[in-house]
């Protein structure tokens, strides 16, 4: 609608409110914000631009023009078209042209009034051309914007698409704010700088297709747009850059002038700016989306480094400009986590730094970290954040804005097939609305696989907002656990197999999102909490989290409101709970309790459910000295992978049954065993396994006194194993490692293995361990002592009862009487309780246990092997 259509257009008042409002909306102010330059009253303004003031007061009239920053012809023409005759402006300087940017926060700043750009809507039936014929002009220069910082590699690509001419007309499209026009006049400058004519022209909501044939008649500094003909028709003449800056605020009328100028002017290539994509409806048209600024990932090395991060870089420079301090490099860290939670929006980043004239740094993040939304431009009538993202959201039907509401109950990465499942019954074409979202810039693609999608924190702050507001953020939650557990137990089941690694990385990116529905569902719906607990023990697990996942599969199970749920699914969370109790050494307190889980599973037929729950049986009574009733879950595990045809589980048992051959003295088997079960871990294609079987291979070296081979095979093993996680036969492997150094003779490298253990939790008993080899390397026996006691304390009931037996013999060749006494007698009551044998190694040390030896370990280097 004319923005005067319900006024006589021969009216004085009717004219000047026309040029009121498009002198306005030319600058982006709404009616507040001009009365609060002017120091008018908004009810005043009002009444100026419905036209029900014939003839302003001079004195209002010059304070208006002042407050939108009219200067000469300009001022002139804004000033008589109170009194209705024509303005000399009309006949000399054509229509005031703004080129703006895309910054809330640059329009409060002193001294920062437009520059040469935006288009006013003439008067209704005002058809003038904007200079007479003949007149010479020359083309308007193009607007100074703020340094830009973090698009170099933008503007390049953008320079190299123009320069060859493989892309003429180029659509910068995404979210307001996040940097479209800044980039669309630095490469406009850039190209200026090479030669090229480069002009812009912003378009306004009132836009007409004669008023952008004005304007782009004017920056060239030609009579018409006709003239543009003879200058830019052939495609040979050199070329000329347009900037067109907003077109989606009147796309009818940009797309009328864009397909004339594209069909008459061929060597005006154009660069677009719009929020949503233009390709569809301009054949030819180089869609091209503008990200978010890089925001620093991870830990840099140095502060020097976090500076250079492009989001950080531009905080610090519009922090510079609002206090006089620059920033100092104790305060950076605060920045990059505030910019990392500004999505590296630009237009968000702008406003926070403006903040800084009066937050500190660790103020501003306090205040704002969680209200993002509310970030506005410092002037009284600045708009928030809020309002930048909710000019997207409008742009969507009414299918799509639902679809971007539940959306926000992902809080990670998601992928189209997760988008899918949630979006189910709400859209039909989940991928269109995707393509949609993706075009508005309102989701983020970023990253391979099939987990790359994910909402803008602002975005997803404001979706939230409305799910809520909609009352549909209970069903949505409800909807996003259930499909999160669904995920959840494919993948887990994924964990032991070749894709593994990649079942691993999913679940990393799903964290947040496996943490927010088990949140939800433990309160609202504790059953879906428990099948989504359950299915992620053995994830938290290779990940360290075993202490956490075992808690709240603890009390998921003593809620007595999940005590009715189906019997194998507490199962299945019984022995998730049991696998974790037991990667922190606590398996014993769950043994019963599984042992009972397992009756239910048997029962059940689920032969992947028992086979898991023998082999964790097997671990905790081998651990507390339980030997036959290890060994007899562990020969009923072999017994069911043999008749499911199961050949990754057949090795997995093949290698804990080794250790019964250990415990009896009888290594060749055992070796024997762990090749077979190496074998078939590179038969079904599982590298975690065959890293398992190389680490007990080298344990074994080891335990033979091959100590070059023990060596070489857990360096092996290490490597693999510290790629795709497991702390727990991390802390072994690198156990091995340091015990053959220490015991062949290289203290240095079994310090360095010491160091990298320390990194490890739960690894104490095993550095121990090292600790006390390398002490007796040295001849130093009450260090030894020490380490070798506090070893046997550390790793009793935990993984292996032969670590203790170990740990037991090297405190009985250091410690002098009667800890050596008291020694000896735990380990004869060790080795009857558990019917261990001694190798020869041990009974060789303990030989010389009560001799003056200083040199305890050249028993072990001269044995046979």
């Amino acid at each position: 609608m004319s923005p005067v259509a319900d006024h006589d257009p021969r009216n004085a008042g009717a004219a000047f409110a026309a040029a009121l409002r498009a002198n306005r909306l030319a600058r982006g102010l709404t009616q507040d914000e001009l009365a609060a330059r002017s120091g008018l009253g908004v009810r005043t303004l009002r009444e100026l631009e419905r036209g029900r003031v014939a003839r302003p007061q001079r004195n209002t009239l010059a304070l208006l023009a002042d407050a939108l920053d009219l200067t000469g012809p300009d001022r002139e023409a804004f000033l008589t078209s109170a009194t209705n005759r024509p303005a000399a402006a009309a006949a000399n300087g054509g229509p005031h042209l703004i080129a703006g940017h895309d910054s809330v926060a640059r329009r409060g700043r002193a001294g920062n009034g437009p520059g040469p750009g935006a288009v006013p809507r003439p008067e209704p039936g005002d058809d003038r051309p904007p200079a007479p014929d003949g007149a010479a002009r020359t083309p308007l220069p193009l607007p100074t914007m703020p340094p830009l910082v973090g698009r170099d590699a933008d503007v390049n690509e953008l320079l190299g698409l123009l320069g060859a001419r493989s892309a003429e007309v180029i659509a910068l499209i995404g979210m307001a704010g996040v940097g479209k026009t800044g980039l669309a006049h630095a490469v406009a400058h850039e190209t200026a700088a090479g030669g090229w004519t480069a002009v812009s022209v912003t378009v306004i909501d009132i836009t007409q297709p004669r008023d952008i044939f004005s304007a782009v008649a004017a920056v060239f500094g030609v009579a018409r747009a006709e003239e543009l003909i003879e200058r830019y028709g052939d495609p040979a003449a050199p070329p000329a850059l347009l900037v067109l800056d907003g077109v989606d605020r009147a796309p009818r009328a940009a797309m009328e002038a864009i397909a004339w100028l594209r069909a008459r002017v061929p060597a005006v290539r154009m660069l677009l700016t719009s929020r949503r994509p233009l390709a569809a409806d301009l054949p030819g048209v180089v869609d091209w989306q503008v990200q978010p600024l890089e925001v620093p990932v991870g830990r840099p090395p140095d502060i020097a480094a976090l500076r250079e991060v492009p989001a950080v870089a531009l905080f610090v420079e519009r922090l510079r400009a609002v206090r006089r301090a620059p920033a100092r490099d104790d305060e950076v860290p605060t920045i990059a986590e505030l910019v990392r939670r500004l999505d590296g929006l630009p237009l968000a980043i702008e406003l926070a730094a403006a903040r800084g004239r009066v937050l500190e740094l660790s103020e501003l993040l306090r205040r704002y970290q969680n209200r993002i939304l509310d970030l506005a431009a410092t002037d009284p009538a600045g708009r928030r954040l809020r309002d930048a993202v909710a000019d997207s959201y409008q742009l969507l039907a009414p299918h799509e804005q639902a679809a971007l509401r539940r959306l926000s109950a992902f809080r990670g990465k998601w992928s189209v097939e997760l988008a899918e499942a949630l979006l189910a019954g709400v859209v039909e074409d989940v991928e269109a609305v995707l393509d949609r979202l993706v075009g508005l810039g309102l989701v983020s693609v970023r990253g391979p696989g099939d987990l790359r999608f994910r909402l803008l924190d602002v975005v997803f702050d404001f979706a939230a907002e409305r799910c809520a507001g909609a009352g549909e953020l209970r069903a949505a939650r409800l909807r996003h656990a259930e499909v999160i557990t669904r995920y959840a137990v494919r993948s887990s089941a994924e964990l032991t197999g070749p894709g593994g690694a990649a079942a691993m990385l999913r679940l990393d990116y799903l964290i947040s999102d496996i943490r927010t529905a088990l949140r939800y569902t433990a309160v609202r719906d504790p059953e879906t909490a428990l099948r989504l607990a359950a299915a992620i023990p053995r994830w938290c697990r290779l990940r360290g989290r075993d202490v956490e996942g075992y808690h709240l599969l603890r009390r998921l199970l003593d809620d007595r409101r999940t005590r009715d749920c189906d019997p194998a699914a507490r199962a299945a969370a019984q022995v998730g709970a049991a696998m974790l109790a037991a990667a922190h050494g606590r398996g014993f307190e769950e043994l019963c309790a599984t042992e009972a889980a397992l009756l239910v599973l048997v029962a059940r037929g689920d032969v992947t459910g028992e086979l898991t729950a023998r082999a964790l049986l097997a671990g905790v009574w081998q651990a507390l000295g339980g030997t036959d009733e290890a060994r007899r879950h562990n020969e009923a595990a072999l017994g069911v992978a043999v008749r499911a045809g199961r050949a990754r589980e057949i090795a997995v048992v093949q290698n804990n049954l080794a250790w019964h051959d250990v415990l009896v003295g009888d290594l060749h088997t055992a070796a024997r065993r762990i090749e077979g079960a190496g074998r078939r871990a590179a038969e079904v294609g599982d590298p975690r396994l065959r890293a398992l079987t190389d680490a007990n291979l080298a344990e074994i070296a080891r335990l033979d006194g091959r100590f070059d081979e023990a060596i070489a095979l857990a360096r092996r093993a290490a490597t693999t194993i510290a790629e795709v996680g497991d702390p727990a036969h991390r802390v072994r492997v690198l156990g091995t490692l340091g015990q053959a150094f220490a015991e062949a003779g290289q203290p240095g490298e079994a310090s360095a293995v010491l160091a990298e253990l320390a990194a490890v939790p739960r690894s104490a008993g095993t550095a121990a361990l090292v600790n006390g080899y390398l002490a007796l390397s040295r001849g130093d026996r009450r260090a030894a002592a020490a380490a070798f006691e506090a070893a046997a304390n550390l790793l009793a009931g935990r993984d292996d009862i032969r670590d203790v037996l170990e740990a037991l013999v090297g405190l009985a060749v250091a410690a002098e009487s009667p800890v050596r006494e008291r020694a000896l007698a735990d380990l004869a009551g060790l080795r009857e309780r558990a019917r261990m044998r001694l190798l020869p190694r041990e009974h060789r040390l303990l030989e010389r246990a009560g001799g003056t030896d200083e040199d305890p370990l050249g028993a072990l280097t001269r044995l046979p092997t």
